[in-house]
């Protein structure tokens, strides 16, 4: 028990120690979005209790769970009124009893862009015939491995990460970063802990301004130089729990925390540097046929026109069915429009196989 303990103090010691860098609050928030329709429908509070395929995103620690040799899974989702597309593909394989791997590639963009910069020709003519268009798209790339540990119950796991991110020919950035993780499994208890861009992650950006410097002079805006941002760990901890209700029926609930430590955030619990966002979730479950989820996540507080202040939060619900091999699920979140987030229909469909 005291290498677990040890093995988890590690992980916030390191988180704190990153801490302390100098970068932007918000980067490579595309891969804070999760995966899966049934993390989603859980209020993306399934850290300790994914043990498929998708564990590569939430967990790598889980891979080693998988029940079949190999695990795939796919997910497509749309936002603000389908402006934008958010896909996800993933593979796992369980190598032996011991270890596994992963391959996971997500995708967030927004397509068929209009570009207007030669609208207008050189005589002032309007020519709609020289409207292109481009994409402004995120790409990511995970490379999972896990393994069980000698302690009984306890197992390991880590991503590296492979970004790359693009603004038509405008922009482009290439990243990679590494997360680690663990999970112990004590009963029908599991905790889980992962430290995401453990190392830091870094994005360099490479801006080709040659079209867009006569814009950025007439509009006063300041020419984008070539840099290099950085994403800051992020620690998160999760317990969760199975409870028998009968032969038939089961329900699993899980609690996680996400804590931040680059400034104040507008979370439930904030704090300088550090803010803590915690999300809930359930998961019903008949004859492991048939499972009803929902999830609360997304607290924030509000400041209306006339400076009152209220919490608002994103409510969650999900709908899975495991028939064989196969698993398609379905969430439903921010149910009632509770939160400044727009609802969204989240379909992801799973098939294992030997």
């Amino acid at each position: 028990m005291s290498r677990i303990i040890a093995f988890f103090i590690c992980l916030c010691l390191a988180e704190l120690a990153f801490g302390q860098t100098s970068a932007p609050t918000y980067s490579n928030e595309f891969l804070s979005i999760g995966v899966g329709a049934r993390s989603f429908g859980m209020g993306n509070a399934t850290i300790a209790s994914q043990n498929d395929v998708e564990s590569s995103y939430w967990n790598p620690a889980n891979l080693v769970e998988l029940r079949t040799k190999f695990d795939v899974s796919a997910m497509h989702a749309e936002y603000f009124g389908g402006l934008s597309a958010y896909d996800y593909l993933g593979f796992g394989m369980k190598i032996n009893e011991k270890s596994a791997v992963g391959l996971s590639l997500l995708r967030y963009g927004v397509d068929d862009i209009p570009n207007t910069l030669e609208l207008i020709d050189k005589d002032g003519n309007i020519r709609y015939d020289l409207v292109t268009t481009f994409s402004a798209a995120d790409y990511a790339f995970l490379f999972s491995y896990s393994r069980k540990t000698e302690i009984e119950g306890l197992s390991i796991g880590g991503n590296l990460k492979l970004i790359y991110r693009h603004t038509g020919d405008f922009a482009s950035a290439y990243g990679f970063g590494f997360d680690i993780a663990g999970t112990y499994r004590k009963g029908k208890w599991r905790m889980g802990a992962v430290l995401r861009d453990a190392t830091s992650t870094f994005n360099a950006w490479v801006f080709k301004t040659g079209d867009l410097e006569k814009v950025f002079e007439l509009t006063g805006n300041e020419i984008p130089e070539n840099s290099t941002e950085i994403t800051l760990p992020r620690l998160i901890l999760a317990v969760s729990r199975e409870f028998t209700i009968s032969d038939k029926f089961s329900l699993l609930t899980e609690l996680d925390m996400d804590m931040t430590f680059d400034g104040q955030r507008n979370v439930l619990i904030q704090g300088d540097p550090i803010s803590i966002d915690p999300h809930f979730g359930l998961e019903a479950s008949y004859k492991q046929f048939i499972f009803l989820r929902a999830g609360l996540s997304n607290f924030q507080e509000e400041t209306d026109f006339d400076q009152t202040k209220s919490w608002t939060f994103q409510p969650n619900l999900g709908l899975g069915i495991r028939y064989k091999n196969f698993r398609l699920d379905y969430a439903l979140t921010d149910i009632g429009d509770q939160s400044i987030a727009k609802y969204s229909n989240v379909f992801s469909l799973s098939y294992a196989f030997d």
